[in-house]
């Protein structure tokens, strides 16, 4: 979970570093990063750690207008991100949304395969492999 969320931290950073990012998460809003650090003093947020290099700060969502309320007040920029399941699958949306993925899948249930051999479904297999090794997934 926080590689992808801080790749989204730097990203967000490098195209409006005058924000702080708010990330909502289930049910909590999280600071990451630099911004945590700098957030937590200021709003007396526990400043803990959000894996071995990454530190982070929050609230619960039931507490938001309290420091929403207290960011405004100092006039802290701030940007809510919300993360949803999505999120964490985002790299393998875009493909499933490709006119070649769509069309694998297609010709895939095209095919009756109680009608298939062994052998035939072996090389059906492999092919898909092949075509697959296109839309490899990082993690």
């Amino acid at each position: 979970m926080s590689s992808k969320l801080y790749k989204k931290y730097l990203s967000l950073k490098i195209e409006d570093s005058s924000y702080f990012y708010l990330f909502k998460s289930g049910v909590f809003y999280i600071f990451i990063s630099d911004d945590a650090k700098i957030i937590s003093p200021l709003l007396n947020l526990k400043l803990t750690n959000l894996n071995s290099v990454i530190m982070k700060c929050g609230f619960p969502i039931n507490s938001s207008e309290k420091y929403l309320k207290k960011m405004e007040e100092l006039n802290l920029k701030v940007k809510i991100v919300t993360l949803n399941d999505d999120f964490f699958n985002c790299e393998f949306e875009k493909y499933l949304n490709t006119k070649e993925f769509v069309d694998i899948i297609n010709d895939f249930l095209n095919i009756n395969i109680d009608n298939l051999s062994i052998s035939q479904a072996f090389d059906l297999l492999k092919d898909l492999q092949e075509k697959f090794k296109n839309f490899k997934i990082s993690k």
